[in-house]
């Protein structure tokens, strides 16, 4: 396995964007090593490589940014279990690496409503920003929450629309227009919360 992980970051070595990296430290992401790979490059490693979750959880090990985004992207959704998800969970420093989890795992994970209900209702910010990323989606993919989600979603989003933080707020909206494009019921509901906003 160390081989592999080896070859995985000789082959980002190949793949660097300075300018990319350059970038994000200029926006303060700070990462232990970062080589400014860019997300089609890393989509196109990890369609070479399948689906493996042994090697996605030695990736995810790695404080290196190209090796957290690639774990999200080759790890099993149905393999992944709810405690290891925890673990990543508390390990995601950066807002890029829980959307990039998000985007290629979270939303495809069998629990993934229950994660993320737990985690609007979070103190944190980035667990907040992860579940309302993966409410989003299933949203979008016309899955229509229970009567008590529903109204977990809405005190959540509206505490959530009041957050100091940016990203949480922009979340949590484009979780709110996804949840309305569910029908009209729906639409009246997210509209109710903006009006006491």
């Amino acid at each position: 396995m160390n081989d592999r992980i080896k070859e995985i970051k000789q082959s980002f070595r190949l793949m660097m964007d300075g300018a990319v990296a350059q970038s994000m430290r200029d926006k303060g992401l700070g990462y232990h090593l970062n080589w400014g790979v860019t997300l089609p490059r890393l989509r196109e490693k990890a369609d070479a490589i399948g689906k493996d979750y042994d090697l996605a959880i030695a990736l995810w090990k790695e404080n290196v940014r190209e090796c957290k985004i690639l774990a999200t992207m080759i790890m099993p959704p149905d393999k992944i279990l709810p405690e290891v998800v925890d673990i990543w969970m508390e390990q995601t420093e950066t807002v890029e690496i829980a959307e990039q989890a998000s985007m290629n795992l979270y939303q495809y994970l069998p629990y993934a409503p229950m994660k993320a209900y737990e985690w609007i209702a979070s103190d944190k910010d980035l667990y907040q920003l992860c579940g309302f990323h993966v409410l989003s989606r299933l949203f979008m993919n016309r899955q229509e929450p229970n009567d008590r989600g529903i109204n977990e979603f809405l005190d959540q989003a509206h505490a959530a629309l009041q957050s100091p933080n940016v990203t949480v707020r922009k979340a949590a909206l484009n979780s709110l227009n996804r949840f309305s494009d569910l029908g009209l019921v729906y639409q009246r509901l997210a509209d109710s919360i903006l009006r006491r906003i």
